[in-house]
Formats: structure tokens, C-alpha cells, sequence
């Protein structure tokens, strides 16, 4: 068993792991966000059993960070590996707050689920590998957009050298018209 951690720095979700994950487990991320628990949670102060989904053995699936449960689970799937149980405690302010939680949780109560995270998953319509490759095509596009902003700089710098020679060039050759100006005029006067 390990010591609890304290994930919001605030005391409000604690996570306790009761068994850890295979080494080189899933965790849910932005590729994977859909993920598969079973889970018991009770009332901390008595121990009461609430809601449950090993009772019928049923998965309970849902996207991580998309607001559609609790806050604690938000944050503490997270951090959950695949094969991973953990005992989240959540006060009130990160599960129903004071109120709005359901008729069988009281208003203001601190709850614990026991989690086991079964499965992490890429969003609906696409495989790990679509997401892959998509992420791989919007980065190859980045590069190329950089390629081509470096390049426009380094053509916007070659014009404005040239603009620049073609000056100093147009004013050599006008000091060189005064110079030639001055040295004609003297040579006749002595005769």
C-alpha cells in the first residue's frame, strides 16, 4: 500500500493506491481519453455504500476532463494508470458541493471510491494509430509553416542586402560623376 497523495494541494481529492499497474501501463492522456472503471464509493463518516458497480459487475465509461463527472474523478483518473485501484477521498467542493449531489448523498458529505481503472481509450471514431497519425500531420504542417516563415525572412533579408548594394552602388558612382566634375574644370583655366 502506498501513503495517500494530496492532488489538488488543498486536501480536497486524496489518492491512495491499493494496487499498482503492470510497469508500462495506459494512462488516460489526450490520445486516450475515454476510459472504463469499476468503482464502489461510500459516505466517509459512516462507511454507507452509495453507488457501486462491482454489485452488478457493470463498466462504467466516461471522457476524462470533459466536465461529465465529478471534479475528484477529473483529477484523480488522471493520474490513474490502466490495472491501477485506488481509494479516492473527495471533499464536497471537488464531488456535489453542498448541494446538488444525489438523494442518497447528504448535502456537504466527503466521499470515498475505491477506482480500478480498467481500460484507457482514443476518442470515439478513431484508433491510437489515427491519432497518432493525425498528431504527426498537424506537427509535419507546423514544420513546414516554420520552413516557410524562415524561408519569406531569408528572402526579405536578401532583398533588402540587395537594396542596400544597389544604393551604395548608385552612390559610389555618384561621388565618382562630383570627383570627375571638379578635376576638368581646372585644367583649361591656365591656358
Amino acid at each position: 500500500m502506498s501513503l495517500e497523495v494530496d492532488l489538488t494541494g488543498d486536501g480536497g481529492v486524496l489518492k491512495k493506491i491499493l494496487r499498482e499497474s503492470k510497469p508500462g501501463a495506459l494512462r488516460p492522456c489526450e490520445n486516450l481519453p475515454n476510459v472504463d472503471v469499476q468503482y464502489e464509493g461510500k459516505l466517509a463518516d459512516t462507511g454507507e455504500v452509495f453507488d457501486s458497480t462491482r454489485d452488478d459487475n457493470t463498466v462504467f465509461s466516461f471522457e476524462v476532463g470533459q466536465g461529465s463527472v465529478i471534479r475528484a474523478w477529473d483529477i484523480a483518473i488522471k493520474t490513474m494508470q490502466v490495472g491501477e485501484i485506488a481509494l479516492i477521498t473527495c471533499k464536497p467542493d471537488y464531488a456535489y458541493g453542498k448541494s446538488g449531489a444525489p438523494p442518497e448523498i447528504p448535502p456537504g458529505a466527503t466521499l470515498v471510491f475505491e477506482v480500478e481503472l480498467l481500460a484507457a481509450r482514443p476518442p470515439k471514431g478513431s484508433t491510437l494509430n489515427s491519432v497518432a497519425a493525425e498528431k504527426a500531420k498537424l506537427e509535419m504542417i507546423r514544420k513546414e509553416r516554420d520552413i516557410g516563415a524562415a524561408k519569406k525572412e531569408e528572402d526579405k533579408k536578401k532583398r533588402e542586402e540587395a537594396k542596400a548594394a544597389a544604393a551604395s552602388r548608385m552612390q559610389a558612382k555618384l561621388d565618382a560623376k562630383k570627383g570627375a566634375g571638379k578635376g576638368s574644370g581646372k585644367g583649361k583655366a591656365g591656358k
